[in-house]
């Protein structure tokens, strides 16, 4: 591995810090009152069609340092590979959207939308159908429970969904799009240390918020592993942990074998005990299957956050795209699990280390919207 430095949101999070002010007066998202649509519909599986998939140009120096050339490099690289299955929509700052656009080519949509960083999953609405119509389910991004600034990545649900005429709801509880995971059967997974936590939802229970996120995204059934708190700036999302593949068939992110215990290897075995008891919202058992992580003296990727997991792969129109670390017999295990699990797609390997030095992966930094794709 190569030299440690800390992680690109740690860093920011301590200029936040440093300017208190200004993390205080943006504490939540923009609280207009949200367009006439109503909660529930379905919420969706990433394996059904997509319409496009949003990503984010990484802005700040302040986040990235002088990796924020490299970490550039990374988004551009990934954009280009998804747009070879479908629309690639990269929002940035008006400012940098023409070398935006020269990174990552013709075949990647550039628009100026004023963005704060990368990590698109979680500052973008998750989408519900509803009536026939998607919608867009605006969850408050709060910088990770105010420990990140977030003065544009806040008001961003709302200004994405108008420039694109999608009707919004605001949804009655804070959270991201990297701690929700369905089969888009009517089942949730989610970790309590990213939602039942007082850095973003205080006050609120497990119970009054397992009923908010059924009424808000129409889900009958939420299953809740623990995660771990404070140890990375999401409080651990489920999709660093388990996703789904099918309909009752979860990939788990599991320790490199002979590694020493932690906290993370911990929620993986608690979230195993927990996926093996549970049944879905149609009273299946769930099938899972394990992903291990590379060896960590074998990749290249470096840093004290670096998000070495498999599971933080994305499901796109005929594609799935899952990171190469440098392991050769880990990547390759990974690409055949996922080969075996998502038949009739290419399995896309793509090297983030950047990104994964940041603390995230290619879910984090890409957002599906559901629908028929463009002509």
């Amino acid at each position: 591995m190569m030299e440690t430095h800390m992680s690109r949101r740690s860093a920011f999070s301590v200029l936040a810090g440093l300017l208190a002010a200004g993390v205080s007066a943006c504490g939540s998202a923009d609280p207009s009152t949200p367009e006439q649509a109503g909660p529930g519909g379905r919420f969706g599986a990433e394996w059904e069609s997509h319409a496009r998939t949003y990503m984010a140009w990484p802005a700040q120096e302040a986040v990235w340092g002088p990796y924020l050339d490299d970490v550039r490099k990374d988004i551009a690289g990934l954009a280009q590979a998804i747009a070879e299955y479908e629309q690639v929509v990269l929002l940035a700052r008006d400012s940098q959207r023409d070398a935006a656009q020269r990174a990552c080519g013709s075949g990647v949509e550039v628009i100026s939308l004023a963005v704060d960083d990368l990590w698109a999953r979680d500052t973008i609405p998750v989408f519900v159908e509803q009536n026939g119509k998607v919608v867009g389910v605006d969850l408050n991004f709060s910088g990770w429970g105010n420990k990140q600034s977030h003065d544009n990545d806040g008001p961003l649900g709302r200004k994405l969904l108008s420039r694109y005429g999608i009707p919004r709801y605001q949804a009655p509880f804070v959270a991201e799009g990297g701690a929700l995971e369905t089969d888009g059967q009517g089942t949730l997974l989610v970790t309590e240390s990213s939602i039942v936590n007082d850095n973003r939802n205080p006050g609120k229970s497990r119970d009054q918020l397992e009923t908010e996120l059924r009424q808000t995204l129409g889900i009958e059934k939420v299953i809740w592993c623990a995660g771990v708190r404070g140890e990375d700036i999401t409080d651990a999302h489920i999709d660093c942990l388990a996703r789904y593949v099918a309909p009752g068939v979860v990939l788990l992110d599991t320790a490199f074998p002979g590694s020493p215990a932690d906290s993370w290897s911990r929620s993986s075995e608690q979230a195993r005990q927990v996926l093996a008891e549970a049944t879905d919202a149609r009273g299946r058992k769930l099938e899972v299957i394990d992903l291990p992580q590379p060896d960590p003296d074998r990749i290249t990727g470096y840093g004290d956050a670096f998000v070495s997991s498999y599971a933080n792969f994305y499901i796109a129109n005929g594609a799935v795209f899952l990171p190469e670390f440098g392991d050769r017999q880990a990547d390759d295990r990974a690409q055949g699990i996922l080969r075996d699990h998502l038949p009739g797609r290419d399995v896309v390997a793509v090297p983030i280390d950047e990104i994964a030095a940041g603390g995230g992966g290619i879910h984090c930094s890409t957002h599906d919207q559901p629908g028929t794709p463009p002509r």
